[in-house]
Protein backbone atom coordinates (compact mmCIF):
# COMPACT_ATOMS: atom_id res chain seq x y z
CA UNK A 1 0.00 0.00 0.00
CA UNK A 2 1.21 3.39 -1.18
CA UNK A 3 2.00 6.26 1.68
CA UNK A 4 -1.06 8.36 0.10
CA UNK A 5 -3.62 5.65 0.07
CA UNK A 6 -2.69 5.08 3.90
CA UNK A 7 -2.96 8.66 4.98
CA UNK A 8 -6.16 9.41 2.51
CA UNK A 9 -7.61 5.82 4.45
CA UNK A 10 -9.73 7.25 7.29
CA UNK A 11 -9.95 4.59 9.52
CA UNK A 12 -6.37 4.16 9.33
CA UNK A 13 -4.98 7.64 9.17
CA UNK A 14 -7.57 8.75 12.24
CA UNK A 15 -5.70 5.46 14.08
CA UNK A 16 -2.29 6.88 13.63
CA UNK A 17 -3.35 10.33 14.95
CA UNK A 18 -5.39 8.71 17.70
CA UNK A 19 -1.87 6.47 18.89
CA UNK A 20 0.85 8.54 17.45
CA UNK A 21 -0.23 12.50 17.61
CA UNK A 22 -3.37 12.37 20.08
CA UNK A 23 -3.17 16.45 20.54
CA UNK A 24 -3.51 16.66 16.92
CA UNK A 25 -6.74 13.63 16.82
CA UNK A 26 -8.28 15.93 19.34
CA UNK A 27 -7.81 19.52 17.78
CA UNK A 28 -9.26 18.01 14.40
CA UNK A 29 -6.24 18.42 12.42
CA UNK A 30 -7.00 16.51 9.24
CA UNK A 31 -5.28 16.01 5.67
CA UNK A 32 -7.26 16.74 3.20
CA UNK A 33 -5.54 16.44 -0.03
CA UNK A 34 -1.72 14.93 -0.30
CA UNK A 35 0.29 14.11 -3.29
CA UNK A 36 3.79 14.10 -4.60
CA UNK A 37 4.03 17.75 -5.07
CA UNK A 38 1.48 19.65 -2.50
CA UNK A 39 -0.17 18.76 0.75
CA UNK A 40 -3.50 20.32 2.05
CA UNK A 41 -4.03 20.10 6.29
CA UNK A 42 -7.12 21.77 8.09
CA UNK A 43 -8.06 22.85 11.75
CA UNK A 44 -11.20 23.50 12.79
CA UNK A 45 -11.47 26.47 15.35
CA UNK A 46 -13.55 24.35 18.48
CA UNK A 47 -13.53 23.93 22.09
CA UNK A 48 -10.20 21.49 21.93
CA UNK A 49 -7.88 24.27 19.73
CA UNK A 50 -9.00 27.42 20.49
CA UNK A 51 -7.43 30.20 23.40
CA UNK A 52 -9.12 32.76 25.42
CA UNK A 53 -9.02 35.12 22.65
CA UNK A 54 -11.91 33.51 20.49
CA UNK A 55 -9.67 32.19 17.91
CA UNK A 56 -7.29 29.10 17.22
CA UNK A 57 -4.47 28.70 19.60
CA UNK A 58 -1.39 29.11 18.10
CA UNK A 59 0.04 25.71 18.29
CA UNK A 60 -2.64 24.12 17.07
CA UNK A 61 -2.10 26.33 13.83
CA UNK A 62 1.69 25.43 13.75
CA UNK A 63 0.73 21.70 14.32
CA UNK A 64 -1.22 21.80 11.30
CA UNK A 65 1.31 23.97 9.30
CA UNK A 66 3.80 21.46 10.30
CA UNK A 67 1.98 18.75 9.47
CA UNK A 68 1.24 19.66 5.95
CA UNK A 69 5.16 19.60 5.72
CA UNK A 70 5.63 16.82 6.96
CA UNK A 71 3.35 14.18 5.36
CA UNK A 72 5.64 14.89 2.29
CA UNK A 73 8.40 14.74 3.88
CA UNK A 74 6.83 11.12 5.32
CA UNK A 75 5.90 10.06 1.58
CA UNK A 76 9.58 10.21 0.57
CA UNK A 77 10.95 8.37 2.87
CA UNK A 78 7.85 5.80 3.42
CA UNK A 79 9.37 2.52 3.04
CA UNK A 80 13.11 3.29 2.20
CA UNK A 81 15.94 1.15 1.92
CA UNK A 82 18.40 2.62 3.67
CA UNK A 83 16.07 4.32 6.32
CA UNK A 84 15.96 8.23 6.30
CA UNK A 85 15.44 9.91 9.74
CA UNK A 86 13.74 13.28 9.69
CA UNK A 87 13.87 15.92 12.28
CA UNK A 88 12.33 19.09 12.88
CA UNK A 89 15.38 21.61 13.29
CA UNK A 90 13.26 25.13 13.34
CA UNK A 91 10.09 26.41 12.94
CA UNK A 92 9.08 30.37 12.68
CA UNK A 93 5.45 31.73 12.17
CA UNK A 94 4.22 34.98 11.05
CA UNK A 95 0.62 35.32 11.78
CA UNK A 96 -1.89 37.64 9.98
CA UNK A 97 -5.20 37.62 10.84
CA UNK A 98 -7.54 35.68 13.73
CA UNK A 99 -8.14 31.98 12.85
CA UNK A 100 -11.93 32.01 14.08
CA UNK A 101 -12.96 29.18 11.39
CA UNK A 102 -11.46 26.34 9.46
CA UNK A 103 -7.89 27.37 8.34
CA UNK A 104 -6.21 25.42 5.97
CA UNK A 105 -2.51 24.76 5.15
CA UNK A 106 -0.97 24.02 2.00
CA UNK A 107 2.99 23.23 1.66
CA UNK A 108 3.58 23.01 -2.24
CA UNK A 109 7.35 21.76 -1.51
CA UNK A 110 6.77 18.39 -2.60
CA UNK A 111 9.02 18.07 -5.27
CA UNK A 112 11.98 19.60 -3.23
CA UNK A 113 11.97 17.75 -0.56
CA UNK A 114 12.24 14.23 -2.52
CA UNK A 115 15.28 15.96 -3.83
CA UNK A 116 16.77 16.90 -0.52
CA UNK A 117 15.83 13.38 0.68
CA UNK A 118 17.80 11.91 -2.17
CA UNK A 119 20.81 14.40 -1.77
CA UNK A 120 21.06 12.93 2.00
CA UNK A 121 20.67 8.96 0.54
CA UNK A 122 23.17 10.13 -1.99
CA UNK A 123 25.44 11.63 0.29
CA UNK A 124 25.91 9.96 3.55
CA UNK A 125 25.54 13.49 4.62
CA UNK A 126 22.70 15.05 6.33
CA UNK A 127 20.60 17.88 4.24
CA UNK A 128 18.05 20.55 5.44
CA UNK A 129 15.30 22.13 3.61
CA UNK A 130 12.85 24.93 4.67
CA UNK A 131 9.37 24.54 3.76
CA UNK A 132 6.72 27.23 3.50
CA UNK A 133 2.73 26.42 4.66
CA UNK A 134 0.38 29.16 3.90
CA UNK A 135 -2.71 28.69 6.39
CA UNK A 136 -5.87 30.40 4.89
CA UNK A 137 -9.29 30.91 6.40
CA UNK A 138 -12.83 30.26 4.35
CA UNK A 139 -13.13 33.53 3.04
CA UNK A 140 -9.68 32.86 1.28
CA UNK A 141 -7.41 35.69 3.57
CA UNK A 142 -4.19 34.42 4.76
CA UNK A 143 -4.18 33.66 8.05
CA UNK A 144 -0.76 32.42 8.75
CA UNK A 145 2.62 31.55 7.29
CA UNK A 146 5.02 28.94 8.89
CA UNK A 147 8.60 28.04 7.80
CA UNK A 148 9.96 24.53 8.92
CA UNK A 149 12.94 23.54 8.74
CA UNK A 150 13.58 19.82 8.22
CA UNK A 151 17.00 17.30 8.61
CA UNK A 152 16.89 14.04 6.89
CA UNK A 153 19.85 11.61 7.42
CA UNK A 154 20.13 7.92 5.48
CA UNK A 155 20.17 5.77 8.29
CA UNK A 156 23.74 3.10 8.41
Amino acid sequence: MSFFSLIKHPIKFRLFLLTKLPSAYFSGVRVKHADEEKAIVTIPYKWFSTNPFKSTYFACLAMAAEMSTGVLALSNIYGRKPAVSMLVLKIEGNFYKKATGKTSFTCADGLAVKQCIQQAIDSGEGTQITMKSTGINQEGETVAEFFITWSFKAKK
